[in-house]
């Protein structure tokens, strides 16, 4: 401290620098990990989605217009225990002739650690 107080324009640089970098730098970093952490876990929804889409059409072995109306909320799946998610999911495709048990498992597979998204990023 006699050391910074003998050179007061040092002193000033060195606390106005301190000051900046605690609380600046903390909340941009605060604000790149939300943004990395929901990116991230919208790509991993996005590609869940587009890998249940995928396994629709090789399960009912049509068009895509042609697959009976059917919406697998992954939202829904979380909340319901690994019991209650299977069978959902054999309720939501009781219209498919094939078995369906590989695609169940995948799903479930999937889904683990997916967190339920909040209100404003679900559209």
């Amino acid at each position: 401290v006699a050391a910074m107080a003998s050179e007061p324009s040092t002193q000033s640089r060195v606390m106005f620098q301190t000051a900046d970098k605690t609380e600046e730098p903390a909340h941009r970093k605060l604000g790149k990990l939300t943004v990395k952490y929901n990116r991230k876990d919208l790509q991993k929804r996005l590609d869940i989605e587009e890998w249940i889409d995928g396994q629709l059409h090789l399960l009912f072995d049509c068009e895509e217009e042609d697959i009976p109306e059917l919406e697998i909320d992954i939202d829904e799946l979380l909340e319901l225990t690994d019991e209650g998610q299977r069978s959902r999911l054999q309720e939501l495709l009781q219209e498919c002739g094939k078995p369906k048990e590989d695609f169940i498992n995948g799903l479930l597979y999937r889904i683990k650690g997916l967190r339920k998204m909040s209100g404003p990023l679900k559209k």
